[in-house]
């Protein structure tokens, strides 16, 4: 069975690319029927916080993805780990360390000092015919994998292809701590083993991980799953995406007014392409998805077809969802929805003129309560003539029998006739009397909508 899993660190914010590393994953278990699975990785324990975990469960369940197991949480397994830790040294493919931090430290400045990579040099590693110095008693030791000293570690990388990286540039890794604590990179590789993932797809930044990762499986007689990296989110001016300069995270795009399903398609399209489709649901990204049509390069965010795509997906939702995903900005703005038309209606005449939600809760604020005019507009459009001229328009409103929009749009020909005026000597009036904006859809729907009543006493004001 096809086994993928996303596995985020507790130590900030959901990023997007992470983001984009679950879909993926999710998306290939999907389209599989396979398993999809949410693990935590908090052995970090002074950086993880509850707080992270409820960011990256509530992200997930905000962009729709959903996991079939977990989430789990590596600190539940420490018993697990400390076994596996035991096997290996059981076994000689892991030795106990004793140098201390001021010893590494020496270490790493006279390898500097000749030009070398620094590294540890593996004095405390037990070689044949090798003299180990003396125990010290004061220093609780680290324990480190023996790494082969020769070979190379190589996989055929499901995105980046063939990939081969000798073993004489890796040293032995910490796989645990003084305090007993097992590392970062060995508590996964444990996990991918129990968890029995088939497929290991992740960002690009742990490509220099996998060959540790592999040697540790090798060394423990485990499968070795298929690895896939995912190439990384660069922002517009091709640097790596930064909380100081970008919205990176899930949290920031609820709040600029993203829906969901408008950043799962965009993040779709950083990386992954099919043909020049550029809108589509998440139903059609699980059918066309593949890890062979991933790029192998990094993909740029570009905010302005970001938010042209947004405004696609906010034409094709349904307005009364969108009408409960706005009704929280504007009852923040103290704008009461009860008295006047009903929002789904409004919503359907103006969210094509919007690219997020946060211009969607503006925009129809109007329908509600009059705006306060621009000065430039009153101005331009509000003189004596245009007044007394709106409240001669207003008399014929008044006499209408049946208010809509047909009957509205009837008015307009024969009094403009009548007054010697444009259609836009009386349009642009009305609407900075009535909305207190020149930018509006058809004026007379806009005044069918906002209601006989209300419409009368805003020119009448």
């Amino acid at each position: 069975m096809i086994r993928t899993r996303f596995a985020p660190s507790p130590t900030g914010y959901l990023h997007i690319g992470g983001v984009r590393t679950a879909l993926f994953s999710w998306a290939y278990a999907r389209q599989n029927q396979g398993m999809f699975v949410l693990r935590i990785e908090d052995t970090d324990l002074e950086r993880s916080t509850p707080e992270s975990v409820k960011a990256i469960l509530d992200g997930m369940h905000w962009v729709g993805l959903d996991y079939d197991e977990g989430p789990f949480y590596q600190t539940q397994h420490f018993p697990r780990y400390k076994q596996a830790i035991q096997q290996l040294l059981a076994t000689g493919h892991a030795y106990p360390c004793y140098c201390s931090k001021e010893e590494l430290e020496v270490m790493r400045t006279e390898q500097e000092a000749r030009g070398e990579k620094p590294r540890y040099d593996r004095r405390w590693r037990p070689e044949t015919g090798k003299t180990l110095p003396s125990t010290p008693s004061d220093v609780a030791p680290v324990i480190r994998f023996k790494t082969p000293l020769d070979g190379v570690v190589a996989w055929d990388d499901a995105v980046k292809g063939r990939i081969e990286i000798a073993n004489q540039e890796l040293d032995d890794l910490i796989i645990a701590r003084p305090d007993g604590s097992p590392t970062y990179n060995f508590c996964v590789v444990i996990d991918d083993w129990d968890m029995q993932i088939s497929h290991v797809i992740r960002g690009d930044d742990h490509v220099n991980n996998t060959p540790r990762q592999i040697n540790i499986l090798k060394a423990l007689n485990a499968p070795l799953p298929v690895y896939a990296h995912l190439p990384m989110i660069l922002n517009e001016d091709g640097q790596k995406m930064s909380k100081r300069r970008d919205a990176v995270s899930v949290v920031d795009y609820a709040e600029q007014g993203i829906l969901p399903e408008a950043l799962l398609n965009y993040l779709a399209r950083l990386g992954w392409g099919h043909g020049d489709d550029e809108f589509f649901d998440i139903a059609q990204f699980v059918e066309w998805f593949s890890l062979e049509a991933v790029s192998a390069s990094a993909s740029r965010f570009n905010q302005e077809k970001f938010l042209w795509l947004n405004a696609q997906h906010i034409k094709a939702a349904d307005n009364t969802r969108l009408a409960t995903l706005i009704s929280e900005r504007l009852t923040k703005a103290a704008i009461d929805t009860t008295q006047g038309p009903a929002l789904a209606d409004v919503i359907a005449l103006v969210k094509e003129r919007v690219q997020d939600l946060n211009a969607l809760a503006r925009e129809v604020d109007y329908f509600y309560r009059k705006r306060e005019a621009a000065a430039a507009d009153i101005d331009k459009h509000l003189d004596i003539d245009s007044r007394t001229r709106l409240l001669r328009f207003a008399t014929q409103l008044a006499e209408l029998a049946d208010w809509d929009a047909g009957n509205i749009h009837q008015l307009f020909k024969p009094f403009c006739a009548e007054e010697g005026i444009k259609m836009g000597q009386l349009g642009m009036p009305l609407r900075v009397q009535v909305c207190g904006t020149t930018q509006t859809p058809s004026v007379d729907t806009v005044l069918a909508l906002i209601g006989k009543e209300e419409v009368l006493r805003r020119l009448r004001a």
